[in-house]
């Protein structure tokens, strides 16, 4: 519990109608969560606005309201808190609730449109082989020290996201990794975290659905790193032609990594399989368990980091050097009868592309690729036929099929996908809307040393149709017809 005064001590308040030094009992967002002496948060969300259910929450027993309006609302029912933007008041009063978790913590935030996971789950573990307690907020599974946590979102909702470094906290962790989103900054979900680091990957297309733009986009990204303090750190991808541009105007100590140019951190690949790479970084050979000149970049950003936390080097490639894939990033499944499969959440078309040129990099010249893949529905729809462009190029043998087609017609989303190729190569293509039939197809098509790439859904172990989650593995799906 804590007085209203206190709370809203540090947001930038518009206008105060009401009494502030009142116990509150707890916060919310949802006004269908509140409770007697709560406050409430009207945000405006890409669907819904709070503003709607201020009566609501108050009827519930809400007694402050923080709003960005609050027309036709009798202050004699609550104390009224008139500021700029909810979300980002919110983000602050968050922090504040659970006792400012971030500051407590070394805090380092992952950002970019690939690779958010792999970089941030392997720096949360390697950290806790270095002896140290940590916790992770991740797309696949949240973690405070070693207990999961499901995840529902890249980067959590303000509440449930400051609740669970306030929980990591109580656990004794002394560092927290988590995947930023550019759907987390825009929506002010990070707000009043205090980062000591931040990690850049890449950027492509990807999100256009809800940033309209690609320089929206960018530009999302960018705003992470615009605002780390003085004394943190930036770690950046210098491959990519935005890597700089995140750091132009950041006060965090800068650092670059590479694997083609001039950087702190340098990597290069001397050999690779489907069992890892032995690679050169910074004049030290080091085999690591993943595939992939991607997952070198990874790699190079996960090693920046921890020297930038002030791990000892050779301890930190020892660590690397054991290392396991994350769940759906380029998992491998060899099949009893001599072929190989590929499961990874690839689901842009960049993403695609760096898988396909991975497996065509080490797999046997006499064998073949057979690509799996689809696009979800009710997101970008320009990248369908890129996607399916990249993949028919880069395979052999091309199955279209469903990803989570959510609220359109599989059918229509395949459709869409077609339209990347021209009528010959649609002749070649075979398009499977159900992804069972699909996979398993792959599966018989497939002889020894051929390889099958099942893309787009990783670690997910469900499907959206129509609404409606199915459980669907595509690792459960590959080792029935292995």
């Amino acid at each position: 519990m804590m007085t209203l005064d206190k709370l809203i001590q540090n947001i930038p308040v518009i206008s105060v109608e009401g009494r502030t030094d009142i116990a509150i009992k707890g916060i919310s967002f949802d006004s269908r969560q509140v409770e007697k002496g709560y406050l409430f948060a009207a945000c405006t969300g890409t669907s819904v606005d709070g503003h709607s259910y201020i009566k609501s929450a108050i009827e519930k027993g809400a007694v402050a309201i923080v709003c960005e309006h609050s027309e036709g609302i009798c202050t004699d029912d609550a104390t009224i808190i008139k500021v700029e933007s909810s979300d980002y008041a919110l983000g602050l009063i968050a922090s504040r609730w659970y006792g400012e978790p971030s500051k407590h913590l070394c805090l380092v935030g992952v950002t970019g449109t690939n690779g958010k996971t792999t970089i941030a789950t392997l720096l949360y573990r390697l950290t806790q082989e270095t002896g140290h307690k940590a916790g992770l907020l991740s797309t696949v599974c949240n973690y405070v020290d070693h207990e999961p946590v499901a995840a529902t979102h890249t980067t959590p909702d303000a509440i449930a996201l400051n609740a669970l470094l306030a929980r990591m906290v109580e656990a004794g962790c002394e560092y927290a990794f988590m995947e930023v989103s550019s759907h987390s900054v825009v929506q002010n979900r990070i707000a009043g975290l205090d980062f000591d680091g931040g990690v850049f990957t890449n950027l492509t297309r990807d999100h256009i659905d809800f940033h309209k733009t690609f320089d929206n986009y960018r530009d999302a990204k960018k705003a992470f790193f615009d605002h780390l303090k003085k004394g943190s750190f930036a770690v950046t991808n210098k491959d990519d032609k935005n890597g700089l541009v995140m750091t132009q105007n950041t006060q965090a100590e800068v650092h670059t990594y590479s694997t083609r140019t001039i950087a702190d951190y340098k990597a290069q690949i001397l050999e690779e399989g489907f069992d890892g790479m032995l690679l050169n970084i910074n004049g030290q050979e080091v085999h690591i368990p993943l595939v992939g000149r991607f997952n070198t970049s990874n790699i190079l950003a996960i090693y920046g980091a921890a020297l930038c936390l002030g791990f000892e080097k050779d301890e930190v490639l020892r660590i690397l050097s054991t290392l396991k894939a994350v769940n759906g990033r380029f998992e491998t499944i060899y099949s009893a009868k001599g072929w190989t499969a590929v499961i990874d959440y690839a689901h842009t078309p960049d993403a695609v592309e760096n898988v396909i040129n991975t497996i065509n990099e080490i797999r046997k010249p006499q064998s073949r690729l057979i690509t799996v893949v689809g696009c979800g529905g009710n997101r970008d729809k320009g990248k369908r036929p890129m996607m399916a462009q990249i993949a028919y190029k880069g395979s052999s043998q091309l199955i279209l099929t469903s990803d989570n087609p959510r609220d359109e017609q599989p059918e229509d989303i395949l459709s869409d996908m077609l339209e990347g190729l021209t009528a010959e190569e649609q002749q070649h293509t075979l398009v499977i809307a159900d992804r069972q039939a699909a996979i398993q197809t792959a599966c018989t098509l497939a002889k020894q040393n051929d390889v099958i790439l099942v893309a787009g859904k990783g670690h997910e172990d469900y499907q959206i149709i129509r609404g409606v989650k199915h459980h669907f593995d595509d690792h459960e799906i590959v080792r029935t017809y292995a």
